[in-house]
């Protein structure tokens, strides 16, 4: 059989049990082939599984950092691009952390400061 009728292909365990017996009548070079690619297909998802974990964590990074420097804008003005520089590498835990922090800083040169100690 060159494929799997769609209607057997629904129930798990027919799919498996066909699987099987094409594999019964293939060579040891076609089974290798087909062990190489499903080794080759399980790591293509383990790449694109880490690489969505990568976009959202940068995305989080990305919108915290955002939204930090628009509340010390609120508070202070317009603030100079070294020290959005300097917010927008910070980790996730230190976004957090300037964001309940700045609530006690009375001028830049508290956050300029806070940022010096990261």
């Amino acid at each position: 059989m060159d494929s799997i009728p769609e209607n057997l292909g629904e129930v798990l365990e027919i799919e498996k049990a066909l699987n099987i017996a094409n594999k019964i009548n293939m060579t040891a070079e076609e089974l290798d082939l087909v062990d190489r690619r499903g080794m080759l297909m399980q790591d293509e998802r383990g790449r694109i599984t880490y690489a969505e974990q990568q976009g959202e964590q940068r995305g989080e990074q990305k919108g915290r950092a955002q939204l930090v420097i628009r509340l010390i804008k609120k508070r202070f003005g317009e603030i100079p691009e070294a020290i959005i520089s300097q917010i927008e590498d910070l980790s996730v835990a230190n976004l957090d952390n300037l964001g309940e922090d700045f609530l006690d800083f009375n001028s830049l040169e508290d956050l300029l400061s806070w940022l010096q100690e990261r």
